[in-house]
């Protein structure tokens, strides 16, 4: 039964390092379950509370991030309330459509949003981009540590 639950909590955790580009899956969620789940098979002898602790930390500051990254980075050029409903809109739409949808997605979004308000194109393209760019800095952040917080369970599995 041991091997069955490690093989579930490898699963999780590989899954998760994949959420944390792919918006379908809650990647760091996922990461920190398979890390609970792994612990708790072996009977935290290896990864007691301080370190599921610091893992928990550094996964509550990275799903954080990811919520705020894109709004901060229209709120940096200024975006209208249309154009962060129009990112998340798009965002939404984009999972369908694979990797391009989920790279153009959210820009298209923020453009449309920022257009409907009656601001002019070149505005709109520039609200677009810092949407985009908030996005794209809120994943990269969230796929580095989403990778320390592995690091720190093979750490603590090897060491601990």
């Amino acid at each position: 039964m041991d091997i069955a639950l490690y093989l579930l909590a490898a699963i999780l955790i590989v899954g998760g390092l994949a959420g944390a580009v792919l918006p379908a899956l809650p990647g760091i969620p996922m990461v920190f379950g398979g890390i609970w789940l792994a612990a708790a098979v072996d009977g935290y002898r290896h990864l007691g509370a301080w370190w599921l602790g610091i893992i928990a930390v550094l996964g509550t500051l990275g799903v954080i991030v990811d919520f705020v990254a894109a709004t901060l980075g229209a709120k940096r050029v200024g975006a209208s309330r249309a154009a962060l409903w129009g990112a998340s809109l798009g965002t939404l739409v984009g999972m369908f459509f694979g990797i391009p949808g989920l790279l153009f997605g959210p820009f298209l979004g923020a453009l449309a949003g920022e257009l409907a308000t009656g601001t002019s194109v070149l505005r709109s393209t520039h609200v677009g981009v810092g949407t985009w760019l908030g996005l794209l800095f809120g994943t990269l952040v969230k796929l580095v540590i989403s990778f320390v917080m592995v690091g720190l369970f093979g750490l603590a599995m090897l060491f601990g």
